[in-house]
């Protein structure tokens, strides 16, 4: 058989909850829904982290995004970067023998060509490299030229077409395409008569164009399944659907985007499951089995060692891989020991005793957020909002010293089995203070291990 094509989708801020076939077909969204039905789905599968920039860092070198340098989502700051000595699947992917392409989002490093996609192990790049972009006056980046958009193109829409054009023209070669839609985050912006639709049937305008959102998307996943299958491709294409973390449910410009999360506690920001444990589904008919459901833990960091090896393509000896080979788990084995997994993220440098966690099994150690470490500066946060529409302007990010801060004591940490309590709502650490501590003990070493701090 020929090596696979690899079409890796990847969601902004989408969760468990925005999926019809998860929320009672609130929203719509058939043809991630018929994969789900078809291919393989992933009920515990982890993002790397809550936020974009360290879990897509994750993914694209199986490390943990403490090791790379992408640890926070502030691109005029740098913090976005990954570390030019870190090697991306589209790296070793390219090396191979694919051709390989990023379309949407990267959010990986800004300002600077040597952190360009192109520059990455991408051939080719239709995009923006920081965090979001207008979906109507949007500023493309289209291997090299700017484009900008219009009222009459939605970027949803540019994505799906863009795809189709890379699928279209590398259908005789094996190629690695990584669609990373913008869709479901902010701005909200949808068209207007898919909008209306579900402002009829009652949910909140924010709601609404989430929703909207969402099955332009939809819409266009199906066009690639199809585009795939009529050129007779879709048997051998492994086709990932996934999202970089939980759904956003604060208020953005006087929306609303509280929804329907699956009842999980918390949401993207938070190491609560709500912020971290995301859709994954798999199709790939010539490898794998189909209509699976499993429910074994897998994380973002094992994509890298996974998909090389269902590709046939070795991973360098060199490299230091967090990731897993989780083929078994997709082959319908159970029981497999996969490694602890951790997590941690809060505004600028790590704090370890910040918004972290871990799994061993299935217990998991959660330490809180501390609100003063959550916290981005108003420059800060007006400097990141006008590098969107104006990245001309900048030429190097700030080098200015990271605002003072002040942390108080972190709370204590929480225990929680997910096996018997997946919504997090009975803390245990009282009642097994020496699991939890054996487990605090092991999360501080790993913190130690990947930042050095």
């Amino acid at each position: 058989m020929s090596k696979p094509n690899i079409v890796l989708i990847i969601a902004d801020d989408m969760g468990y909850g925005d999926f019809g076939i998860f929320n009672d077909q609130i929203s719509c969204t058939p043809h991630l829904d018929a994969l789900v039905e078809e291919g393989i789905c992933l009920t515990q599968h982890y993002s790397a982290a809550p936020v974009c920039t360290p879990a897509r860092a994750a993914l694209m070198t199986g490390r943990y995004a403490q090791r790379t340098g992408s640890i926070d989502t502030l691109e005029a700051r740098g913090l976005d970067r990954l570390r030019l000595d870190e090697t991306t699947m589209a790296d070793v992917l390219g090396g191979a023998g694919y051709a390989t392409g990023l379309i949407g989002k990267w959010h990986n490093g800004a300002l600077d060509r040597r952190y360009h996609p192109r520059a990455r192990g991408f051939g080719e790049f239709v995009g923006f490299q920081g965090g979001w972009n207008p979906y109507y006056r949007y500023r493309l980046d289209r291997n090299g030229g700017i484009e900008y958009g219009d009222k009459d193109n939605y970027l949803t829409d540019v994505f799906s077409d863009a795809a189709l054009d890379f699928i279209g023209r590398h259908q005789g070669e094996p190629f690695f395409l990584q669609l990373a839609y913008n869709a479901p985050h902010f701005p909200l912006e949808a068209p207007d008569a898919i909008a209306q639709k579900y402002v009829e049937r009652g949910f909140s305008l924010g709601v609404s164009l989430l929703y909207a959102m969402i099955e332009v998307m939809d819409t266009g996943i199906g066009r690639i399944v199809e585009k795939l299958d009529a050129l007779g491709i879709g048997d051998n294409t492994i086709l990932i659907f996934t999202s970089d973390n939980g759904p956003a449910l604060g208020d953005w410009n006087g929306f609303s985007q509280r929804r329907f999360n699956y009842n999980f506690n918390g949401g993207k920001g938070t190491t609560y499951e709500g912020g971290i444990r995301v859709p994954l589904i798999l199709r790939w008919r010539d490898g794998l089995p189909g209509a699976l459901r499993s429910s074994e833990m897998a994380h973002f960091a094992d994509w890298f060692p996974t998909l090389l090896g269902l590709a046939g393509v070795d991973v360098p000896t060199d490299l230091a891989l967090d990731g897993v080979d989780i083929a078994p788990t997709l082959r319908g084995e159970t029981g497999a020991a996969y490694p602890q997994r951790f997590w941690q993220w809060n505004r600028y440098t790590p704090v370890g005793t910040c918004n972290a966690a871990m799994r061993d099994g299935d217990w998991k150690l959660l330490r809180p957020r501390i609100p003063e470490a959550m916290e981005v500066h108003p420059a800060d946060t007006a400097h990141d909002h006008a590098i969107k529409y104006f990245p001309e302007l900048y030429h190097d990010v700030v080098r200015l010293p990271e605002p003072a801060t002040t942390l108080p004591s972190p709370p204590p940490p929480l225990l929680f089995n997910i096996a018997d309590d997946p919504f997090e709502k009975n803390d245990l650490a009282d009642q097994y203070p020496q699991k939890a501590a054996t487990m605090e003990a092991a999360l501080e070493r790993w913190f130690v291990d990947v930042t050095g701090i």
